[in-house]
């Protein structure tokens, strides 16, 4: 058999100009088809969708490309996790397929996979059939012709009849076509304060209710002694760069300074607008201008990365860390607090105390209401542009179907191999966690379902596998949900204050110029807040060099 996992050499730059269009950038999920010049391949009309096979297609391997929200690593149970898919997999359909799949580095997923998509050729044993991708990503790609239209596919899946979360409708094209699929819905971030530092300079996270009251606390988080080490030097709030810009929802690392602005092209007041145009951005810049001078970000963001960033804020040495961080809702609260317990900087038992999130000012209530609930990841099929759907379908109904099945594959896919990374049988085991080697012991009762330790860590629990079994568009009905008490809270805490995010522009002009305009936009955030140009120079620099295309993309947006 040949061998599962491809080691991947990362680009040493984007690829652009690849079917009129730059490739994306990803953050915190997947992936999409990229442009491929001369290895494009359209159909005529639809693609996949309403075209008939004439027989069956037998698929024998399936060949899949993921980003880093696929936790079961090489290193950490890939290869049992492909066994146990093929086995289940192979029992439902009644045939063998193989299983191959190819996991780029999280954090350069959206270069390697555009590189990839315009080397390898359609037909190719290494060119994907299937693919994660970010929301940001599927807009480009979806009017390549590269993805099949899995809407008929969608319509009449066995799943169906068990949605719980609808978002998938949303993401039809004007004329129906389903490009992509979300298995969950999108969740997003919150703000989690460490209670300890609080107590230290006095405060409570109930008094925190603007912005006001919110800079006062970062302040006294930056200029006095939270950690106790006798003296300053922490940060007030670090984050993964001063915007996201590179995923929709964009603000959500630093919501509390962007408030109500949108710094992308969206729709609001039924209205295509650029949102890196408006007064609001610009305010935004000013307020982390501001923040910047006064020290109470962490310098690290501008170049951080969401690992680096995490880290930092969990790190056994808290004397450059920061108080706040905003990150995911849900099983983010537990791994956040997992890590803290793990570095000895918090104890098991006390986590929703220690570990607090705050509630969203009173200016992101005033403006959007609430935390920005971000759009899906979704999981792609490729088109092979043959007119016939045949191979296209079995990919849906090896991958797609069983993923969601309810059972034991989507079992899989939300907690990862059996008896590797969960199991029902009866154990005992231990992890020793900071540097006083703590002691926790763990016993299970046969028939008691349970996470395991990380096949990669063994004083580290096993947290999940791809899909959050709260966010999953169907429940999974075998009883192996989520039990843990903080996953649960996390959840409750965010679905509280969601607020559903702007819908996304897609349009080929924005497709052809994307990547310039991340890249324009994140070097004027950059300059604004550290003070190279003011925020309205550096808003103007961007209208000055990409304001005619904008205009173009807005002309083209507003008349569909």
């Amino acid at each position: 058999m040949r061998k599962k996992v491809l080691s991947v050499l990362l680009a040493s730059a984007m690829i652009t100009g690849l079917v009129a269009c730059g490739a994306p950038e990803i953050d915190s999920n997947p992936v999409a088809p990229a442009e491929g010049g001369d290895t494009t391949t359209t159909t005529d009309g639809d693609q996949g969708g309403d075209t008939q096979a004439a027989e069956p297609y037998n698929l024998e391997k399936l060949y899949i490309i993921v980003d880093g929200t696929l936790t079961a690593t090489v290193d950490s149970g890939q290869q049992e996790f492909e066994k146990q898919w093929e086995e289940k997999v192979g029992a439902k359909l009644g045939h063998a397929v193989d299983l191959i799949i190819e996991q780029p580095e999280h954090s350069k997923y959206a270069e390697t996979v555009s590189q990839i998509l315009a080397t390898r050729q359609i037909g190719d044993n290494d060119y994907p059939d299937a693919m994660i991708m970010s929301a940001s990503m599927f807009r480009e790609y979806q009017t390549t012709g590269r993805l099949w239209d899995m809407s008929d596919a969608y319509e009449n899946a066995q799943f169906k009849s068990r949605l719980r979360f609808f978002n998938n409708d949303g993401l039809k094209d004007a004329q129906g076509h389903l490009y992509g699929i979300a298995p969950t819905r999108g969740n997003g971030c919150v703000t989690y304060v460490k209670k300890t530092w609080l107590d230290a300079v006095g405060m409570k996270i109930e008094d925190i209710k603007t912005f006001d009251d919110y800079y006062a606390m970062l302040k006294a988080f930056t200029e006095q002694d939270p950690d106790g080490n006798g003296k300053p030097g922490t940060y007030g709030v670090i984050a993964a760069k001063y915007c996201n810009i590179g995923e929709a929802p964009y603000i959500n690392y630093l919501a509390e300074f962007w408030q109500g602005a949108y710094p992308a092209i969206y729709q609001k007041d039924g209205k295509w607008i650029d949102g890196f145009q408006e007064q609001a951005t610009i305010d935004a810049l000013k307020r982390l201008n501001q923040a910047y001078v006064d020290g109470v970000i962490d310098p690290d963001t501008e170049e951080a990365g969401t690992k680096q960033a995490r880290e930092k804020y969990w790190s056994n040495d808290q004397s450059a860390s920061a108080g706040c961080f905003a990150y995911w809702a849900g099983t983010w609260y537990k791994n956040i607090t997992s890590n803290m317990i793990k570095q000895g900087i918090m104890e098991t038992g006390n986590e929703m105390n220690d570990l607090v999130m705050l509630p969203p000012i009173k200016e992101i209530q005033d403006t959007w209401g609430g935390y920005i609930d971000r759009e899906a990841p979704v999981w792609v099929i490729t088109d092979d542009g043959d007119g016939d759907s045949s191979r296209e379908q079995a990919i849906w109904d090896a991958l797609i179907e069983t993923m969601l099945d309810g059972d034991e594959v989507m079992t899989l896919w939300v907690y990862g191999a059996e008896d590797v990374h969960w199991s029902i049988h009866a154990e005992e085991f231990q992890t020793e966690t900071g540097d006083d080697k703590k002691i926790t012991e763990y016993k299970y009762e046969e028939g008691e379902f349970h996470l395991k330790p990380s096949p990669n860590d063994p004083n580290s629990i096993w947290k999940k596998n791809h899909l959050d079994p709260i966010l999953t568009i169907v429940p999974l009905e075998n009883g192996y949900d989520d039990p843990d008490p903080i996953v649960i809270a996390g959840n409750e805490f965010f679905n509280k204050y969601a607020v559903p995010a702007p819908a996304g522009a897609s349009s080929a002009k924005l497709t052809e110029v994307q990547s310039e305009l991340t890249d324009a936009k994140l070097v004027a955030i950059n300059a604004a807040v550290t003070g190279e140009m003011t925020a309205e120079e550096a808003v103007q620099e961007y209208v000055d060099d990409f304001g005619d295309v904008i205009d173009e993309i807005l002309e083209e947006l507003n008349a569909q």
